[in-house]
């Protein structure tokens, strides 16, 4: 059965699955697409799956996309803690109160519907997050001018960077969204948030992150988290290998009261925070021990191998030291060939022996190296080079050799040189009709 068509990719999916691509790093085009499409193209819930799985942090150049994270915030289990804001008391707080309540009921309405309104006129600006890093930062350096120095160390990244620091850190992660026109914030910054327990706490046992929902990062984040009122804190951790929001605290809440709910949120999923941290450690273990393996292995593989190269090479130089040795035999036996060949071509061109009663013939006895006597006979006018050719004829006699008479003692000069290129006749040698040579071995020389 043939395999399903795959649908044309609209415009913005086509944008998306681009962007989704350069934010990731991954090459493929159909890994991108279908990642996108398990999440149904939105990509800040695929860009944050992805990083999820890498455990690693995303780039500050590059900002995450502007639509909510994928945070789980369906879990039943989430611990949630709302303050409500005080009952008034008393004849005069009552009164003050029900006077007070239809411009409070008509302030809020009309507040409502001009935002109401403005969206349809104007989309909110808070929906497009260009810059994530430099809202929070913003933030901070607003918070600090306004609230001082003294305050929990916040978090200097984008949302994204935090949950992924908490998740590779197994930390808890607080994350306070600041609502700047709620009545209630200004009390909370002051005397709960900054006190010196709170930011004592808050510094030693987790990570806090904290942005304004009138900046798109917050703006963002409060869309995923879905916040009732302010003050809002959620605590988040890893639980069953998801980032998971695990309490909710909303409303003014004290310093004292909201160390304790922390503290019960903390010891509430300490077991799940144990159980990953033990996972996290028996997956290391497990990769540390592969490695060991993967690296024994190795060894062992580049001792095998060492071992056949010198194999090789041992077996490269007995067949190089063999192929020499036949090489020279080859070699001595094509001379060897050459020179008989030579000698058999010199014994062709030897004139013929002269007859004994021939008055101009010279009898030769010629001592060979061996003790071996050679005679024949020549005649007066025949250059020198015929004897040397003569001896150079014969087996017995040696491939390099010279002739010597008895007394006196002298070489005779049969070969040709560039003082004498035309050696002497017999005659001119100063040889008799009768005469013994020696031949002089000089192949050792």
């Amino acid at each position: 059965m043939a395999a399903p068509e795959e649908q044309e990719l609209s415009q913005a999916q086509t944008e998306k699955l681009l962007q989704f691509q350069d934010l990731t790093g991954l090459e493929s085009t159909g890994q991108c697409r279908r990642t996108l499409e398990q999440h149904n193209w939105n990509i800040e819930a695929a860009v944050q799956d992805r990083l999820n799985e890498q455990e690693g942090v995303p780039s500050v150049f590059n900002p995450p996309p502007s639509r909510p994270l994928q945070v789980n915030t369906a879990d039943h289990r989430v611990y949630s803690y709302i303050v409500s804001r005080p009952q008034p008391r008393g004849l005069i707080g009552w009164s003050y109160h029900m006077i007070m309540l239809p411009f409070r009921l008509t302030y809020y309405t009309l507040l409502d519907i001009f935002r109401f309104a403005l969206r349809w006129v104007r989309p909110d600006p808070r929906g497009r997050v260009t810059d994530p890093v430099g809202d929070v930062v913003s933030f901070i350096h607003s918070f600090e001018e306004k609230y001082g120095r003294s305050h929990p160390v916040f978090y200097q990244g984008t949302y994204s960077q935090a949950l992924n620091d908490a998740k590779r850190e197994l930390r808890y992660l607080l994350v306070y969204l600041h609502g700047e026109e709620n009545q209630d914030t200004d009390q909370f910054c002051r005397s709960t948030l900054c006190t010196e327990e709170v930011l004592t706490f808050l510094n030693t046992r987790m990570l806090f992150w904290a942005c304004s929902t009138s900046r798109p990062e917050g703006y963002r984040v409060s869309q995923a988290l879905r916040e009732n009122t302010y003050p809002f804190l959620a605590m988040i951790m890893l639980k069953d290998r998801k980032m998971t929001v695990v309490g909710r605290l909303e409303g003014l809440i004290q310093s004292e009261d909201l160390l304790n709910q922390l503290t019960f949120i903390m010891e509430a999923n300490q077991t799940y925070l144990m159980s990953e941290r033990l996972e996290r450690e028996e997956r290391n273990q497990t990769q540390v021990l592969r490695a060991q393996q993967d690296e024994a292995y190795l060894e062992s593989l580049r001792a095998d191998q060492e071992k056949d190269r010198r194999k090789r090479e041992e077996q490269e130089k007995v067949q190089a030291e063999e192929e020499k040795v036949r090489q020279t035999v080859l070699a001595e036996e094509r001379r060897r060939r050459t020179l008989d060949e030579e000698k058999e071509r010199k014994s062709e061109c030897l004139p013929p022996e002269p007859p004994a009663d021939d008055p101009d013939s010279v009898k030769i006895v010629f001592k060979l190296p061996n003790d071996t006597r050679v005679e024949r006979r020549f005649l007066f006018q025949q250059s020198l080079t015929v004897i040397y050719d003569f001896l150079f004829s014969l087996k017995e006699t040696p491939e390099k050799f010279q002739i010597v008479t008895n007394f006196p003692r002298r070489v005779l000069p049969c070969l040709p040189t560039e003082e004498q290129p035309n050696p002497p006749s017999l005659k001119e040698a100063g040889l008799s009709r009768s005469e013994v040579l020696f031949v002089q071995d000089l192949t050792d020389d």
